[in-house]
This record gives C-alpha cells, structure tokens and sequence, in this order.
C-alpha cells in the first residue's frame, strides 16, 4: 500500500487573516459565454465556504493517482472534517496498519476502501486489522495554474 496524503497543515484555531474575496452572483457557463454583470451578491470568505467545523478541519495534499477517476489529482489540495460520521461513498483519510492512505469507503456489502482508478485494486477491511478513518474530504482545490 502507499500514501496517497500528506499532512500539509495543522487543525484551524483561528479565524481567517485574509479578506474575504468578491463572491458574484452569477453563474459561469462552461459552454458559449454568457455577458458578465457585475454585481457582487456578497463577499465571500473560502474558510466560510469549505469549512463547517473549524476545530476538526484539516487540509491534506493528494499524492499518487488512485483517486484520478474521482477528480482528485496528485498535489491536490483536500479539506477534510474529522467531525462527520463516514458514509457509504465517502471519500475518507485512513490509517490502515499505520500508513496514511485516501480511498472511497465502502460499507456494504463489505467494508472497503476503494480506488477511483482501475489500475488500483480495493482493499478489503478485516475486522481487527487497524482501520482508523481520519476524516471525510469534502473539498478538493485542484489548481489550474501555477501562481
């Protein structure tokens, strides 16, 4: 098994130093533009909108291409809250037999973590083997560009 995280900051105490950014109302079509008007609904802080619960938040940097089917790339960036129950499906952070790895969890109709890419086979969860989920990731920030 390998890692496919990297513990890349430490739990969230305090509220953000940064601005909160423009946050406009309009969507943007992926498809034939649409004219931009430029109304801001409101400014938006990132922390507001990726974190739920700041004192069990922690961010992680994807590594390996396990997860590649499900739009997590190496070097991305995962938020991840310890404080929600896992659910069939989720995408989760374990500790299986002491090493660090990101899959889809699976409930039934056995327990297993999941790769998101064919090339990776599941693994299957023995009773007793040392499985800790470590967190749900409910946000990945891929970055397009370098900055």
């Amino acid at each position: 098994m390998t890692t496919d995280v990297q513990i890349i900051g430490k739990p969230i105490t305090e509220p953000s130093l940064y601005p909160s950014i423009p946050h406009f109302c309009e969507t943007v079509m992926a498809g034939f533009p649409s004219p931009a008007q430029d109304y801001i609904e409101r400014n938006l802080d990132l922390n507001e909108l990726c974190i739920r619960n700041p004192t069990a938040t922690y961010f992680v940097q994807a590594q390996g291409d396990s997860m590649i089917e499900g739009n997590i790339h190496p070097g991305d960036t995962l938020v991840v809250d310890r404080s929600l129950e896992p659910r069939h499906g989720d995408v989760v952070i374990a500790a299986l037999q002491g090493e660090l790895t990101m899959k889809r969890l699976e409930l039934h109709p056995s327990l297993r973590l999941v790769p998101m890419n064919p090339s990776y086979q599941p693994i299957a969860i023995i009773p007793d083997e040392g499985l800790d989920i470590l967190g749900v990731v409910t946000h990945v920030l891929h970055t397009l560009r370098q900055i």
